[in-house]
């Protein structure tokens, strides 16, 4: 399985931008287009039908070596199997990195969401596998979060010892900009679910972060 230390392209199935697409086919197309670890995310789905698509999808990112990540769920994670799971800030409340990692057992991958150079270094002692910086822009995905903004993500490149995606609102447009302030991992949803072609846009990610 690819470690985190590996990632550069962190990819979503996210069923907001899913539509009438099977999950399982678009994560192949992920694969295909290179993403280096996928996180599935469906905000608004029952824990049942959640774990019947990670059920379907586990065994062919399995195959990839790909890690699969599950979004807010450690019980989910849990009894599906899934590599880890991912969690904001709120939910680090109730279920502190220790005590996630130690429901899933060893070798469990746990992110962590950061929206400040403060937050980044706090994570440091929380210990997270990895953790995501931002959203730099506005994002439909999440259109109630105010963007940190390069300027944030230039202070977490330059201060955090955590491997750190950069996410929210980035494309192909704005990337150039991404990497200037010194990101080396980017997250992406929109940009890849959305397009026409998945695989070729992940394949034109995975391209521009050979860095």
């Amino acid at each position: 399985m690819r470690s985190i230390a590996d990632c550069r392209l962190y990819g979503f199935l996210d069923a907001a931008y899913l539509g009438l697409r099977d999950p399982a086919d678009v994560a192949i197309e992920l694969l295909l287009g290179g993403v280096d670890i996928i996180q599935f995310r469906a905000k608004t789905w029952n824990f049942d039908d959640i774990a019947a698509v990670v059920r379907r999808v586990l065994p062919l990112t399995q195959i990839a070596g790909v890690p699969l990540i599950i979004n807010d769920h450690v019980e989910l994670a849990r009894r599906t199997g899934a590599d880890g799971v991912h969690r904001g800030q709120e939910d680090l409340e109730m279920m502190p990195v220790s005590a996630a990692r130690a429901r899933l057992g060893p070798g469990c991958i746990v992110g962590v969401s950061t929206h400040s150079l403060a937050q980044a270094q706090a994570a440091e002692a929380i210990a997270p596998d990895y953790i995501g910086i931002g959203p730099l822009f506005a994002t439909g995905t999440k259109p109630t979060a105010k963007p940190v903004g390069l300027e944030t993500l230039r202070q977490v490149s330059d201060n955090a010892a955590l491997p750190a995606f950069a996410i929210g609102g980035i494309n192909m447009q704005n990337l150039p900009a991404v990497l200037a302030a010194g990101a080396t991992r980017v997250a992406v949803v929109s940009a890849i679910l959305c397009a026409p072609d998945v695989r070729a846009a992940a394949r034109e990610f995975k391209k521009a972060l050979r860095l």
